[in-house]
This record gives structure tokens, C-alpha cells and sequence, in this order.
């Protein structure tokens, strides 16, 4: 890790490909991006190198957040890599999904233009990755 990057770690008892599959089916991952409290409308799902994925994120206190991101690499089930680009903050995502067994070790890497950037938000990113996690695992068990 570097001081340009927040890297969260978690393994879950849930096979790789189910756990890919939540981070790529939009109607799976729209139950649980982001940090508790938040929903989200799905816009634009273009799951390929160079599409694009255009939500916004609803706060609980009201306010809605416009995200667009873009899709940079997929292989399935292994890795995506996009880029969460402007106007909230600017940086790039590698998720990476290694087998365990019977569970999955996800690694969400996210890395910031600059390191002052990055530790503006580092305290609150860590705990609203935890809580994506949370999130994540609450599907999979649910849909198990």
C-alpha cells in the first residue's frame, strides 16, 4: 500500500463465482453498493473494456450523489478494474477475487491521483468499504 491508495481485505464464505457475480450483475449490486444508509438507481450497466456505469447514490439524508464510472478491464471471476471518475472523487478500482477453498478472498484496491486526496478521505473510505462488505455479504447470503 501506498500513501495513494485505501486497501480493503475480507475473506467471505461464499464461492468465488457467486461473489464476482454480485460485483456484475447490476441487480445484485444495486442492493448493496455503498456505505449503510445509502440506495441506488442504476442509470447505465455497460459490463465490458471502456463501459460505462452511470448511478446515483442516495444518502440517507436525502441528498443525491451522481457517480460515473468506467470499466477498464474484466476477467471473470478473477479481477475488475474501473475508474470512478469526478465530480465526488477521482480514482481507480482493482477488486481481485481468489479462491480460499470454499470462500472467497476479496482485496478492493482503491487508488487516488494524489496522496493528499487520498488521506482527505482514507477515514471515511475504510469504514464505508467494511460496511460495503457487510453489505455484500448480506446479499449472497440471502440469494445462497
Amino acid at each position: 500500500m501506498t500513501d495513494r491508495e485505501i486497501v480493503s481485505t475480507r475473506v467471505m464464505p461464499f464461492p468465488r463465482d457467486a461473489v464476482f457475480d454480485a460485483w456484475t450483475d447490476p441487480k445484485k449490486l444495486v442492493q448493496w453498493w455503498g456505505p449503510n444508509g445509502f440506495t441506488n438507481t442504476i442509470h447505465e450497466y455497460d459490463l465490458k473494456p471502456g463501459g460505462t456505469w452511470r448511478f446515483d447514490m442516495h444518502g440517507p439524508n436525502g441528498a443525491d450523489y451522481p457517480n460515473v464510472i468506467v470499466f477498464e478491464e474484466i476477467v471473470k471471476p478473477e479481477r475488475l478494474v474501473f475508474t470512478h471518475l469526478e465530480p465526488i472523487h477521482k480514482f481507480q478500482v482493482t477488486a481481485t477475487f481468489e479462491e480460499q477453498g470454499p470462500r472467497t478472498k476479496v482485496t478492493f484496491r482503491m487508488r487516488f491521483e494524489t496522496a493528499a486526496e487520498c488521506a482527505r478521505v482514507k477515514n471515511m473510505c475504510v469504514e464505508a468499504n467494511e460496511q460495503n462488505f457487510d453489505r455484500l455479504e448480506a446479499v449472497l447470503k440471502k440469494a445462497g
